[in-house]
Order: structure tokens, then C-alpha cells, then sequence
């Protein structure tokens, strides 16, 4: 229990009708009544306060929330007593949450109920909880303020913005997957899965003819084929210290799971098997996973990932990945490539292509082709300009080392990668390499 500002201001005035009545006795029997009405009603709005029932709360919190987007909260307030509740109610909620309209200051009428719902948005992906909530219970005459916690403590889920996901999934409805930047190619006899027959087209191979079925229809009549299923798509993400930097608002770990989550819906939608192996920061495996199903195995998976301060260990990894997964598949390693890294890669990639098909994933920083756009006017800007393109010089001259080895690569920003590194993926599927 503490007293309000209007109770500490009461005092004030008494005490300063009390300095007056030390200089002139007609202010002492002013001072008298004013102490004694103040006592009276301090001491009756005390005990009214403290035999006040306490407020229930109900907190309902959504299903999962996700990075950086605005979601909604719900608390229920319930005034048990007989009196007006004046109300100030503080969520507890962690560090990572942005929710400005708590503190949230209002009344409940007396035996009802009043619900909140205020806007939060988590800034950090991954668990996080919330604790007690703060309730400070002001008295009926306004002279003190009854604190208490409520018996609250829940636990929230920050998933990865799968928001692009959802957008590709209701264009594809609509066969509308060009708007998102994903080319759907369809491949005429390139591969060995039989579909089905149809009439000769212009353009198709004579090796897609069925001389058989021409002869009996007295027509050309082609083999249709479509692309292989129940293949194996393992995406190798790096959580090492690179991962780490910021890349606009999140991290380029973040940008990576964004571009998993749009891949993998892409290759569960192609009936394909998409497995998740994690190091240098989260060391984790998850076996591929088939069926549209498997999104939720995914989410709940990726979505607690976090970067460590270590530098990744691409040998450790590509072991790890060898002993796990006998069956071929597509590997495709999410990283941020630099020159320096390529005497430690290049092993690993070798060994993985002995029985795999890797492709390695790099993010490019945006900030580079900033760079390289702003106008040189100063020498400091002349030598920041140089040092930029000598760095995108030696990651081209990378890239092409690795490319020579015959590992397929990709580099793009973290705005593109998404739709890059699928149309990639479809583009494997189109040549049949995997």
C-alpha cells in the first residue's frame, strides 16, 4: 500500500497552513479540522483499500507471434467487488516486446468486467516468456494505491515471418507464382519420371515420340514427363558469428530462415523431403520431412534458433552431414561466404559431392552496392570506395574458385534470396541434376 499524489498533496497543505498558523492564531483551528479530516479519511480510505477484492485477469495471448509483426493481446479484467475499480495494469512482459499502450490506466465497473487488447511486437525470434502482471488498485477516495501480482506466468513462441510464405501460397492458388519473382518452368522429356501420353506439340524432341501409341492413333503422339518426386532437399545453416550482423532491421540469420521457409514450402508442394542440419552456433538435425504437414514440423524446429559468437567449423559439419544422410540429396549450405574462408570450405564441399549435390547459399551484404553507388568526392570516400570493390572483387574470384570444383553457387542480398534461391532449386529440378 502506498499513497497517491493526492493524498501527498493534502499534506503539503496542511503542513503549510501549519507554518501559517505559527505566525497568525486565527490559521491553528484550520490546521486542527484540516488533520483531522485528512486522518480520518486517510484511515477509512486505507481500510477500504486493503478489504478491497483483488481483480482477476485473464490473459489470452496468441497461438505463435511473429518477428517484427504486430499481434494482439487480450486481458480480461474482472471486478469481483461492490465499488468501482480504478486501475493501472502493467504486463509483464520481457525485453524484446514493444507494446506501447501499457501501462494501461482505466476503470471497471463493479461487479463486471472490462477487456484489453493492446498491440505487441516482438523484436527477438525464439522462446520468451511472460512473467506476473502489475496491478496498482487505487482506493475509492483516491488517497492510496494497492499494489499487487497476479499469479501469471506464460510462455510465447517468436516465430521466423513466414508472411512470404503465405503470400506465395495464396498466388499459387491463383497461378499467379510470377508475381512473387518464382519462375515455374515445365520440362519437356528432360527426365526419366514418365507422366503421361498426349498429342505431339511443336517443339517436342523426336525422342519424346511413342512410335507405339502413333501407330495404333495414326498421329504423333509424345511422351509427357514431369519432374522427379521424393527427393531429398537438407538445408545446411550456418549460426556462427557471421550470421550475426544486421542486414536493415534483422539479422542475416533471420533473412536466411525467411528463405528456408519459402523453399521449403516450394519443395514440399513439389513432394519432395526437406531435412535441416545446423552448426557453429545451434547444433541441431532434423531428418527430412514430407507433406504439406511438415511446415508445421519445420516452424516449430527453426524457430528457436540462435547465432553463436564461434566461427562455424564447415569440416565438423559436412561429417556430420555424411554420417546422417546416405541418401542423395540436394545440400544446400546457408552462409556468409568471404575470400578468406575459401582453403576451409572448399574440403568439405569435395567431400559432400561425392555423394551429394551441394549448392552453397551466400548472402551478400546490401550495404556493398550502397557503397559502390555513392559518389566519391572526398578522399575518405575514394579509399572507402576502393576498399568496397577490391572486397567484391576478391568474393567474385571466390565464387569462381568453387564454381571450377564444380559446386554449384549462388550470392545474392537478403532481399533476393528468397526467390533466388528457389527459382535455383526449381532450376536443379528442371535439368534433372539432382
Amino acid at each position: 500500500m502506498r499513497p497517491t499524489s493526492r493524498l501527498l498533496h493534502g499534506i503539503l497543505v496542511w503542513i503549510a497552513i501549519g507554518i501559517a498558523a505559527s505566525f497568525w492564531a486565527q490559521f491553528v483551528v484550520l490546521w486542527w479540522g484540516l488533520g483531522a479530516l485528512l486522518a480520518a479519511l486517510s484511515g477509512i480510505d486505507f481500510i477500504l483499500a486493503k478489504s478491497s477484492k483483488r481483480i482477476d485477469i485473464e490473459r489470452r495471448i496468441p497461438g505463435h507471434l511473429a518477428l517484427n509483426v504486430d499481434d494482439e493481446i487480450l486481458l480480461t479484467l474482472h471486478n469481483r467487488g461492490h465499488l468501482i475499480a480504478h486501475l493501472s495494469v502493467f504486463d509483464g512482459l520481457p525485453e524484446e516486446a514493444h507494446a506501447p499502450d501499457i501501462p494501461w490506466t482505466g476503470t471497471v465497473q463493479s461487479k463486471g468486467f472490462t477487456t484489453v487488447a493492446y498491440p505487441i511486437r516482438m523484436r527477438k525470434r525464439g522462446r520468451s516468456a511472460l512473467g506476473s502482471i502489475h496491478v496498482l488498485h487505487q482506493s475509492p477516495f483516491g488517497l492510496w494505491q494497492r499494489r499487487y501480482l497476479t499469479d501469471h506466468q506464460d510462455e510465447i513462441r517468436v516465430y521466423p515471418n513466414y508472411e512470404p510464405v503465405v503470400r506465395y501460397a495464396l498466388l499459387a492458388m491463383e497461378n499467379r507464382e510470377n508475381q512473387m519473382g518464382i519462375v515455374m518452368k515445365h520440362r519437356r522429356g528432360a527426365s526419366l519420371n514418365f507422366h503421361q501420353l498426349r498429342d505431339y506439340q511443336e517443339g517436342d524432341n523426336l525422342s519424346q515420340i511413342d512410335w507405339k501409341a502413333t501407330s495404333k492413333r495414326l498421329q504423333l503422339i509424345s511422351r509427357e514427363y514431369r519432374e522427379e518426386r521424393d527427393q531429398n532437399i537438407i538445408l545446411m545453416v550456418d549460426c556462427g558469428r557471421r550470421m550475426r550482423a544486421l542486414d536493415g532491421e534483422l539479422s542475416q540469420f533471420d533473412h536466411c530462415l525467411n528463405s528456408i521457409l519459402l523453399l521449403s514450402f516450394i519443395a514440399l508442394r513439389q513432394s519432395d523431403h526437406v531435412g535441416v542440419l545446423s552448426f557453429g552456433g545451434t547444433d541441431r538435425w532434423l531428418p527430412p520431412v514430407k507433406g504439406q504437414h511438415a511446415m508445421t514440423t519445420l516452424l516449430n524446429h527453426l524457430y528457436d534458433y540462435e547465432t553463436g559468437p564461434q566461427t562455424s567449423d564447415f569440416a565438423e559439419a559436412a561429417e556430420r552431414l555424411m554420417m546422417r544422410q546416405r541418401r542423395r540429396a540436394l545440400v544446400i549450405l546457408l552462409t556468409n561466404l568471404r575470400s578468406e574462408d575459401i582453403a576451409n570450405i572448399l574440403p568439405p564441399l569435395q567431400l559432400m559431392k561425392r555423394r551429394h549435390l551441394p549448392l552453397i547459399a551466400s548472402l551478400r551484404e546490401s550495404t556493398t552496392e550502397g557503397a559502390l553507388k555513392y559518389p566519391v568526392t572526398t578522399f575518405e570516400d575514394a579509399l572507402s570506395h576502393s576498399a568496397t570493390q577490391r572486397y567484391v572483387e576478391e568474393r567474385t574470384q571466390t565464387f569462381e574458385q568453387i564454381r571450377s570444383h564444380g559446386i554449384l553457387t549462388l550470392d545474392d542480398t537478403a532481399a533476393n534470396l528468397p526467390t533466388a534461391l528457389t527459382n535455383r532449386y526449381l532450376e536443379i529440378k528442371d535439368a534433372g541434376l539432382l
